[in-house]
């Protein structure tokens, strides 16, 4: 066996993360860790790479006991990790990512010409091609991700952890990544993939270990299962079967017109007259591969970037050119695409979180209402099943997933009537997930009006009515949800002509 890791036990105070948790792997295999979210996993792989220390059991490597006193100790060991937000450095280039640490010298100097030659022999060899000279900001999500893994692969890595490695891909990229992990782990590489995709994790896996409460509820062959068997594992209960109204639309509650964003000093157009409406009672998906101008319809409408041209109108006000607090004001919730970089402050506690961009509600007299934000909050928490020690936690001691059950407790508390929801469950469990979507549907039935923005095709045709397709920051293509298949929409986002997928 390549790696056992023993009666892994991990407690922080009273919180037990890790409970005597046997996991092993073997040379060439790709063995999945799937849970909810704070089931501990992402714990159970701090220890392994030795961010954390185990409170109890012991971590066995070809059968030779050892201890991780930090990362480089398990990078020595032979043990790499490519987070699910990227350690890379956006400014250098690929081949000065790669070989950073193990740089070639030409005496003193650092030979970019051997360190590029040394990137290119290193893809070649493991069937993942990169330009070593390309900046990686230049670079898109996917062969960021090459970067990472070649990256591991430069350090001498056997045993390779990736977290949530599909979050932020295209669907192509994610059946480029999967044969990837394929064909390396037959080259002897192992793999722990840690995901909440399960169909994904069905396709890729030898075998698959499910935590739930930090104890492993299993272990089991993907033909021994299938998604439905992993889910019930993972959250202890079936799930709720998705229902959805029949549509009602009712009046427009945003009306964007001719919505036109360019670059810094009027440079490159990222958004080019952009016109849709969205009316109480509807979800309208829009869908697009990365960088195709979400990003940019998202903040004009929330007042986080400028716009050029057109107009705004927010529940019959507009706003084109308002501040984020003024159009929260005048009926936006917002779940943003990043919950750290938009939605959550992680030097603050949970109960500050919750009433972050709401602070109005909760004052009197110019004072915040402490008693009222603590009642309100450890409501969201259960009624949401956050995984906290407590409302005074800080909230970067949450795992990704309860961080954005959080956001979206908050965000939809308030009845506003018109929803942003941008990715709104990337990172979370199948049991979140469920709750997520009947929270939004909810929204829909009460009659708000929901714009989701999500790089899950499957996501988008479950919960919209209503779908445009953005390509190069235009409106490819619109269709009512029963008239949409994954092909119409990949074809679109790809740049396809509408009348191409009738």
């Amino acid at each position: 066996m390549l790696l056992q890791m023993e009666k892994i036990t991990k407690r922080y105070g009273s919180l037990t993360a890790n409970d005597e948790v046997d996991f092993t792997l073997r040379e060439g295999e790709i063995h999945a860790l799937v849970g909810e979210n704070g089931a501990g996993k992402s714990t159970l792989m701090r220890i392994l790479y030795g961010e954390e220390r185990p409170t109890e059991g012991r971590i066995l490597i070809r059968g030779q006991a050892r201890e991780f006193a930090s990362p480089a100790d398990a990078i020595a060991a032979g043990i790499g990790m490519v987070h699910q937000h990227f350690m890379l450095f956006p400014s250098f280039t690929v081949a000065e990512n790669i070989v950073i640490g193990r740089e070639p010298k030409a005496g003193p100097a650092f030979d970019r010409k051997a360190a590029a030659e040394q990137v290119r022999a290193l893809s070649e060899k493991y069937g993942m091609p990169v330009d070593p000279w390309q900046t990686v900001a230049d670079c898109p999500v996917g062969i960021q991700q090459r970067v990472e893994i070649l990256k591991v692969l430069h350090q001498g890595a056997s045993i390779v952890i990736l977290d949530e490695p599909t979050g932020a891909l295209t669907p192509l990229e994610v059946e480029w990544l999967l044969k990837a992990i394929k064909g390396l782990s037959k080259q002897g590489i192992s793999f722990i993939l840690i995901s909440h995709k399960l169909q994904e994790v069905m396709e890729a896996a030898d075998r698959i270990t499910v935590l739930r409460d930090g104890r492993v509820t299993g272990t089991v062959a993907p033909g021994e299962t299938d998604p439905a068997g992993l889910s019930r594992m993972m959250v202890g209960r079936e799930l709720v079967p998705f229902r959805k109204m029949p549509l009602q639309p009712g009046r427009d509650v945003l009306d964007a017109r001719g919505v036109t964003v360019k670059g810094p000093k009027g440079g490159k157009v990222l958004l080019d007259r952009i016109g849709f409406r969205v009316r109480a009672g509807e979800i309208v998906g829009v869908a697009g591969i990365s960088g195709n101008g979400q990003s940019e319809l998202i903040q004009a409408i929330a007042g986080l970037r400028r716009i050029d041209e057109g107009r705004i109108v927010l529940d019959g006000k507009d706003v084109t050119q308002a501040e984020p607090m003024a159009i929260r004001e005048a009926g936006l919730g917002h779940i943003p695409e990043d919950r750290y970089l938009w939605g959550a402050a992680k030097e603050e506690t949970v109960a500050d979180n919750g009433v972050m961009g709401h602070q109005g509600i909760f004052s009197r007299g110019g004072l915040l209402r402490q008693g009222k934000i603590r009642e309100t909050v450890a409501r969201w928490v259960s009624d949401y099943k956050v995984k906290t020690g407590s409302i005074d936690t800080k909230a970067k001691h949450l795992s990704g997933g309860n961080m954005q059950k959080l956001i979206v407790a908050r965000e939809m508390a308030h009845g506003s009537p018109f929803v942003i929801a941008a990715e709104p469950t990337r990172g979370v469990d199948v049991g979140a997930m469920e709750a997520i979507h009947d929270a939004l549907v909810k929204r829909r039935d009460e009659g708000g009006a929901v714009l989701l923005v999500s790089s899950e095709l499957t996501e988008i045709l479950k919960l919209s009515d209503r779908i445009i397709v953005l390509y190069e920051g235009r409106i490819a293509g619109e269709m009512d949800a029963e008239d949409a298949t994954e092909e119409r929409i990949s074809l679109l986002m790809a740049g396809g002509k509408a009348d191409e997928t009738a």
